[in-house]
This record gives C-alpha cells, structure tokens and sequence, in this order.
C-alpha cells in the first residue's frame, strides 16, 4: 500500500508541475501576443483607397 502511495504522489506532483508550466506558457503567449498586437496597431494607418 506504501508503494501505491509514493507513486501516486509522485504521479500527483508531476502533474502539477505539468499543470503549471502549461499554464505559464499560455499566460506569457497570450502576454507576447498582446504586446505585438499593440505594436502594430499603433504602427498601421488606414490607408484604404477609395
């Protein structure tokens, strides 16, 4: 029973480092995403031609 519980521990640890790191990445690509959003937005003109 000892064993079982040691390795889903360690099941249940892994996961949520796994969690986290995922969730960081999303968190700064949504960050880069916005940031370059905003750099173009301020850059770009409406040059339509009508």
């Amino acid at each position: 029973m000892a064993a079982f519980l040691g390795s889903f521990m360690e099941y249940l640890v892994k996961a949520v480092i796994y969690a986290v790191l995922a969730i960081a990445g999303v968190k700064a690509g949504m960050k880069m995403r916005d940031n370059k959003d905003s750099k173009t937005s301020t850059v770009r003109i409406n040059s339509s031609k009508r």
